[in-house]
């Protein structure tokens, strides 16, 4: 290849790595960019006078470092780094019912937490794990786990899910996830360089076969919500649970992955869909939903070649959880008036998603999964962004549902409605808001 063919320096190499590594310091140095073609094999071949093979083989490892991605017919092309979606901003203007926050007025005080706990300034080398934190996470979870575990702490689910999965896979790798698809668990599967398989969710979780087939298709890794699903709220029943354990009874070597992020607001039992036969695994209980979204820390309890693994990642000297923020969770889970708090909270959240769902019933919406949490899921079969744009119009912010599908998507679309801060007028008034909007974007 020339540099006038192409307008750049041209690829070099004789060996699958040195080509690869030609490409790579190219696009390092922004001669070639994301969209930009490279060579068809048997053209770059002749030029550098090497085997088809030899340049197959470099365009593998290209993609398989996320530099690249084969597109058929049309190719290989230059990646762009993935983008990866987040809550969406609070926009004041707009009643917002987008952004999956809890409601402040249901989170316990933090500040007089604060001035309560005895905190003193760890240093390099202190054990990752406040022995607090693990002492009321061994409390908590040694009835529900049928496991021998040890405790890790993260910066929160999404850390752990990540620390997780890359601890445990490799570039390529197929992880099932739940569909639709929390869009951060998606996401960190898209960033890694892993392949998300779409399992179906219906009203009482995770579908089987789907699972199944996901398993037989190679997947290595399968990420579960038991409880309070982001985006459409369900919680894996007890017969469902038993359902998955027997799927993945079939599979030992699988790694799974429990997000039960909604843990202390849930107003289900937890549901536990990792059989004993599982060799690794991990539960991963967050309490940003309860205990305030800044109060980034996660308890996993999981396998102890997981739970080595992990610490690998999480090393006193660099990459811990501040003991300060661990100490504080600690205090504010210990507490006897934080718990009476919580009941409530929960109380309070079950009212508000169900009056949300009365009154969309009533006003001929369809909300087809029983909720927890405080999410609640609408399908929008002729498309979500025209419903949106529709109720912003009218003053209103909720999450459009696409980025919760992933590219292999079977749900229909929909948008996501975050119920924690509604109150009863609001309720009908968004409800027959809604059901206008839908009428007038379907025709």
């Amino acid at each position: 290849m020339t540099e006038d063919a192409v307008g750049r320096a041209p690829i070099t190499g004789a060996s699958a790595g040195e080509i690869s590594e030609s490409v790579r310091n190219l696009v390092s140095t922004g001669r070639l960019r994301p969209g930009d073609p490279v060579p068809p094999i048997r053209d770059l071949a002749h030029e550098l006078g090497v085997h088809r093979n030899t340049v197959a083989a470099a365009y593998r490892m290209l993609v398989a470092a996320g530099v690249a991605e084969t597109r058929g017919r049309r190719g290989t092309v230059i990646t762009s780094p993935p983008h990866l979606e987040g809550e969406t901003p609070v926009n004041t203007e707009l009643v917002d019912l987008s952004s999956g926050n809890p409601d402040p007025a249901l989170l316990p005080d933090v500040t007089a937490a604060l001035s309560r706990i005895d905190y003193r300034m760890q240093m390099y080398g202190s054990p990752t794990v406040d022995l607090r934190l693990a002492r009321w996470a061994r409390g908590t979870l040694t009835p529900e786990l049928d496991h021998p575990f040890e405790i890790s702490v993260t910066h929160g689910a999404v850390d752990a899910v990540e620390r997780l999965l890359t601890a445990h896979l490799t570039r390529g790798d197929v992880v099932a996830v739940e569909d639709p698809c929390f869009y951060a668990s998606e996401g960190t599967v898209r960033l890694n360089g892993f392949r998300a398989a779409p399992v179906q969710v219906d009203a009482e979780g995770l579908e089987p076969r789907a699972l199944r087939a996901a398993l037989d298709e190679g997947a290595r890794a399968v990420v579960i919500t038991p409880r309070a699903h982001n985006p459409t709220g369900v919680t894996i029943t007890a017969e469902r649970a038993r359902e998955i354990r027997a799927v993945l009874q079939r599979y030992p070597h699988v790694l799974v992955i429990e997000d039960d992020h909604f843990s202390a607001l849930s107003r289900h039992p937890y549901e536990r869909v990792t059989p004993p036969t599982t060799q690794r695994w991990a539960l991963v209980r967050s309490v940003a939903k309860f205990l305030g979204p800044d109060l980034r820390v996660a308890v996993v309890a999981s396998d102890p070649g997981t739970a080595e693994r992990l610490g690998s990642r999480l090393r006193p000297g660099a990459t811990w959880v501040s003991h300060l923020l661990q100490q504080l969770a600690a205090d504010l889970l210990e507490s006897d008036v934080v718990a009476r708090q919580l009941n409530r909270a929960r109380r309070a959240y079950a009212e508000r998603v169900d009056a949300l769902r009365a009154e969309l019933a009533g006003a001929g919406v369809d909300t087809p999964f029983p909720t927890d949490g405080f999410n609640v899921w609408v399908p929008v079969p002729h498309g979500s962004a025209a419903v949106v744009a529709a109720l912003r119009e009218a003053g209103w912010s909720v999450r459009d549902g696409l980025p919760f599908r992933t590219p292999k998507s079977t749900t229909p679309h929909g948008i996501r409605i975050t119920a924690s801060r509604l109150t009863r007028p609001r309720t009908r008034e968004f409800a027959q808001c809604l059901a206008e909007v839908r009428r007038s974007t379907t025709g």
